[in-house]
């Protein structure tokens, strides 16, 4: 476990460990020029270092190697900060075959670290696109949309060209209900790319165009009449029909909530499954199910 979130100095691992002025010439200079080493100066009174500390162990260990941490706590070791005129902490920078090649100041969101360190290492390999995809895969499996778009979005940072990442994405966004965005990451790839899920989600967004009118044309109804559980039970059903299953437990719920034994509960029959088709494990189910419990027995 690494301890840079609270101010101390990391156990020393594999890719990580504390460097002093004595060390730095072997620890950076010398091991700069085998792989790139980052080197953080530091202190444990520096509240932006707690929270770069974690942050940037976490990009550095996901790097497998490729690359090394060395981080320095400036007040016990002011030598080495002082001749590379480190004004302020968080410092960090970069040795690449012994020199200082890249660097930067205070504490960065973690994508931005990965950038930092991808730019060092290069992209990743085959193998570990691959991982993501499968990761991303595995996520649609699960129901979990958020996770999956994640994925999907680092595995096009790593391949902008990759296809299969872009029509993954998107749908992830399409099924969220954002057919804008879905739209937009397909126009990033060129004219000429050609891949089965590509097809498919290019089709599922025609389709939510249609569907998209006939929900807009439910929401007039409910606008002008929100009691009115017919309209509000077409419309869950055309929403989840497009994957946005988050927007249609909240209209089932608004019935069940506003008479819950309206239609012989058929509000409630159409949200078990809406919870099946967004996955048991989803974040959806889990949540619809503690939300309805709530109103089912308040």
């Amino acid at each position: 476990m690494l301890l840079g979130d609270t101010g101390a100095a990391p156990a020393a691992t594999a890719n990580i460990k504390d460097g002093t002025d004595a060390s730095f010439m072997a620890d950076v200079i010398e091991a700069s020029r085998v792989q790139p080493v980052i080197v953080d100066f530091w202190a444990t009174w520096c509240g932006p270092c707690k929270t770069l500390g974690p942050a940037l162990e976490k990009v550095v260990e996901a790097a497998k190697g490729a690359v090394k941490l060395v981080k320095i706590d400036v007040d016990k070791n002011p030598a080495v900060a002082g001749q590379l005129r480190v004004q302020s902490i968080p410092t960090v920078y970069a040795f690449v075959d012994g020199q200082p090649v890249d660097g930067f100041q205070g504490a960065l969101p973690e994508s931005q670290l990965q950038a930092f360190v991808d730019k060092l290492v290069g992209p990743a390999a085959p193998a570990e696109i691959d991982d993501i995809m499968a990761l991303a895969a595995e996520s649609v499996k699960l129901g979990d949309i958020g996770g999956a778009a994640q994925a999907f979005a680092e595995a096009l940072s790593i391949d902008p060209a990759n296809v299969k990442a872009a029509a993954g994405l998107a749908r992830c966004y399409l099924v969220s209900g954002d057919a804008e965005r879905a739209q937009d990451v397909l126009d990033m790839l060129p004219p000429e790319a050609k891949d089965a899920d590509l097809d498919s989600v290019r089709a599922a967004l025609k389709l939510a165009g249609s569907a998209a009118a006939e929900t807009r044309a439910l929401d007039e109804r409910l606008a002008a009449n929100p009691d009115d559980h017919d309209a509000r039970l077409e419309l869950a059903t055309a929403l989840a029909g497009q994957g946005a299953f988050d927007r249609a437990v909240d209209q089932l719920l608004t019935i069940i909530e506003r008479d819950r034994e309206w239609n012989d509960g058929a509000a409630r029959k159409q949200l078990l499954t809406v919870f099946e088709a967004a996955g048991a494990a989803s974040d959806t189910a889990r949540q619809g199910r503690r939300r309805l419990s709530s109103l089912l027995f308040s």
